[in-house]
């Protein structure tokens, strides 16, 4: 982990980046349990639902962070190799390099996924180390031609949907196997699209042999969420489609053509990803990352871009989103505020202030007075780092 000065950077990229990372620390304000404590409102319940994970299949906002993050991984890469080259950096010292925060984001996930626990809890599924798991290939990719990079995505997307389809999961009687999922649960999917129910399909089965490898409390059996470490492979395949995104902002080919590359890049994502699912081909699930869910999460990333690239890039809209380029920034600090400091933070003001004045307008409230005081912490501390032009990167 290196600490660094200021350089030049694409601002829309660090918008969207800041964007991203602000809708995770914002979980904090837990609009959930205030939209249980205020049934009857639909602004609180909308708010609830969109910072709520979906149970399996389909996508809300919250659904979109991992795979925003992801995305963006690779379109930043073809700016960050130039750079490099520029500098006369040889091949070897870069892939080197890459390896390096490779296993760098791969560990930092494996001790963020530790804390409180009495032993290192070894696991794969989050995000740091799904990106860290396929980020050697994709540096790889970054120095071959549109083409390759094209047929690697669709060698990806197909191989891991045929792979899950070959899979047959254990049968007790008539009903699948599986572990953690309620009897009837209904989520479960019918007829070909059960190839990728929770806790019955491929990638849950390699990690009950995978995961049990390492040293546990416990025997390994099934993941609460449904997660999986083999979804490293399609979370390449998002990659992918930054890289490809990167390549072709490097080319500079104007704001017009570059803005209607991205929104139709982004609607045939969205409408194909929709179309294979409704079809029952395959499933859209971010907790697995089907190959569906590469596709319309893709687009929504490259709809989400252009939005960014439209108010940074073409209407110079810089300074009401100062605030977001904070975040941006430093978005590995405030990945890992948001998973370790705001438990401390949360309790700080609990015992300073006291919980019964944390209530500004009601008690329905509370959580939400509580996270705001956490989460505007937070910010400042980011905007510290950022006034004195430092930015924490592995």
């Amino acid at each position: 982990m290196t600490t660094t000065k200021a350089n030049t950077r694409l601002t829309f990229l660090d918008t969207y980046r800041g964007f991203v990372m602000f809708l995770m620390m914002a979980e904090v304000l837990k609009c959930r349990e205030v939209s249980e404590n205020l049934p009857g409102s639909h602004f609180w319940q909308f708010l609830g639902h969109q910072q709520s994970h979906v149970e399996w299949r389909g996508c809300v906002l919250h659904d979109l962070i991992q795979p925003s993050f992801s995305f963006l991984v690779g379109v930043v890469l073809p700016y960050s190799i130039a750079g490099r080259l520029a500098k006369g950096n040889k091949f070897s010292a870069m892939f080197w390099h890459a390896v390096k925060r490779s296993l760098a984001l791969i560990i930092l996930g494996i001790l963020l996924r530790s804390q409180w626990r009495s032993q290192t809890y070894f696991t794969f599924e989050d995000t740091l180390s799904q990106i860290g798991l396929g980020y050697p290939i994709l540096f790889l990719l970054g120095f071959r031609n549109k083409k390759v990079q094209i047929t690697s995505l669709i060698i990806i997307l197909v191989g891991y949907f045929v792979a899950f389809a070959l899979y047959t999961p254990a049968q007790d009687g008539l009903n699948y196997y599986q572990p953690g999922v309620p009897a009837g649960w209904e989520e479960n999917a019918a007829g070909f699209a059960a190839h990728w129910n929770k806790n019955a399909n491929l990638a849950w089965r390699f990690d009950t042999w995978f995961l049990n490898l390492f040293p546990r409390e416990r025997a390994f059996l099934f993941n609460g969420g449904g997660y999986a470490t083999l979804s490293f492979i399609p979370t390449l395949g998002t990659m992918i489609l930054g890289l490809l995104a990167g390549n072709y902002l490097k080319e500079n080919k104007g704001n017009t053509a570059t803005l209607k590359t991205f929104l139709i890049a982004g609607i045939i994502g969205i409408v194909s990803g929709l179309i294979l699912d409704r079809a029952g081909i395959c499933p859209n699930v971010k907790r697995i990352w089907t190959p569906t869910w590469v596709l319309y999460s893709g687009g929504w990333c490259f709809l989400i871009m252009s939005v960014f690239y439209w108010m940074m890039e073409v209407m110079k809209w810089h300074k009401p989103f100062t605030w977001l380029v904070v975040i941006g920034t430093n978005s590995i600090v405030a990945y890992v505020m948001a998973d370790t400091a705001t438990a401390y933070f949360t309790g700080f003001f609990r015992t300073h202030i006291g919980e019964q004045n944390l209530i500004v307008w009601a008690a329905q409230y509370k959580p939400f007075a509580e996270g705001l005081l956490v989460l505007i912490v937070e910010w400042l501390i980011l905007y510290w780092l950022y006034r004195k032009k430092i930015f924490i990167r592995i």
